[in-house]
């Protein structure tokens, strides 16, 4: 995303899942590690998804950042040339007794992106704002896979799914002025349009995981 945009391209470009998806069905076969855990999650720009995580409960932390690609290009500059093999991610910290994987899955496709579009997120386009789960153990592996298999297979969307499941291996944060962007620029264009209907829709779909 740019820092300030025109509001015409916003109105037109706005694209997000609007319907709340079914709860992940399955069990995974791999016990899930107990204690306080990390998720990475890439849905476009990563503004809108750490304001959507830092309101649900179990969610201790979310921080802006790059992952996919090397520590000497984890700058927004060069990010944004999408030749870095980044993604625009957040890094979760969560409880698991308090939300499991599955759950926080669940929140990321319904409401803090649409992961049917493909190396774009409504206005921001580039394979920087790719749809992208990052597994750091066979457990998200395996729940990331078995859930997406099973939105598609249930048609829960008008298009496949076309979220990426690959491997964690590095989380770099993002400039200081990325961090908690939309609490700090509330009536910033870009934020109005796209990413408080995100937090707006996380509280009247999960009333029960929403916290202020």
């Amino acid at each position: 995303m740019t820092l300030f945009r025109s509001l015409v391209p916003l109105l037109a470009c706005v694209s997000v899942a609007q319907a709340q998806i079914p709860a992940f069905a399955a069990t995974s076969r791999v016990p899930p590690a107990k204690g306080e855990q990390i998720a990475v999650l890439a849905g476009g720009c990563f503004w809108g998804v750490d304001a959507v995580f830092k309101h649900v409960k179990g969610v201790s932390g979310v921080v802006s950042g790059y992952s996919g690609g090397g520590a000497a290009t984890a700058r927004y500059g060069v990010v944004s040339t999408g030749m870095t093999g980044h993604a625009e991610s957040v890094q979760i910290t969560y409880d698991p007794s308090q939300i499991s994987y599955g759950e926080l899955l669940r929140i990321f496709f319904s409401v803090a992106h649409d992961p049917t579009q493909l190396n774009r997120q409504g206005p921001d386009v580039g394979s920087q704002y790719r749809s992208a789960i990052f597994y750091a153990n066979e457990a998200e592996k395996e729940t990331a896979r078995a859930y997406i298999d099973q939105l598609n297979k249930a048609h829960v969307f008008s298009r496949p799914i076309v979220t990426q499941v690959a491997p964690f291996e590095h989380f770099y944060p993002a400039e200081e002025y990325h961090q908690n962007y939309l609490a700090r620029h509330p009536d910033q264009p870009y934020i109005v349009f796209n990413d408080l209907p995100k937090v707006q829709r996380l509280q009247q779909q999960f009333p029960a995981l929403y916290k202020q």
